[in-house]
This record gives structure tokens, sequence and C-alpha cells, in this order.
């Protein structure tokens, strides 16, 4: 049941903010790294994410985590004109 809940919420977090690091997911949402990891494996299986793996270097550090976005997520158009459209 509880990791049902933190898929629900992981799952709404990456539709708003679109693709984001697994640590960046668990700040934001406050779970626990090892529980959003778990999470992330569990919304993959079930491809209603894409997950890969990605190697940032910060300064000196290396950080290693998973990169996720909502599998055949588009966002909707925004409104207005758009460049180049006829007047």
């Amino acid at each position: 049941m509880a990791l049902e809940m933190h898929t629900t919420s992981i799952l709404q977090y990456l539709k708003k903010h679109g693709q984001r690091l697994d640590s960046e997911i668990a700040a934001a949402t406050g779970i626990p790294l090892p529980k959003v990891r778990a999470s992330l494996s569990d919304l993959s299986a079930r491809g209603e994410i894409s997950q890969c793996s990605v190697v940032r270097f910060e300064g000196t550090s290396r950080i290693e985590g998973a990169l996720c976005r909502v599998a055949g997520y588009i966002p909707p158009r925004t409104p207005g004109r758009k460049p180049g459209a006829p007047a």
C-alpha cells in the first residue's frame, strides 16, 4: 500500500515537473531515496516512466543516479500565437 502511495505521488510530480533525477524527486517529495528508487523501478516495469542511468560531475564529485520522465507524455501546447504563424 505504501509503495502504491509513493508511486502515485512520484508520477504526479513527474507529470508536473518533467524529467528529473531520482535524488531531485526524493528531495522534492520528501520520500526517502531508497523508497523513491523502489517506486521508480515499479513504475518502469509497468511502462509508465522511462528511466536511464546517468553520471554527473559537480566539481570533482561524481553523482550517479537515475533520470526519469513520464513515458509517452507530451505536454499540452501553450496558448497564444506561435512564432512564424501567419498574422
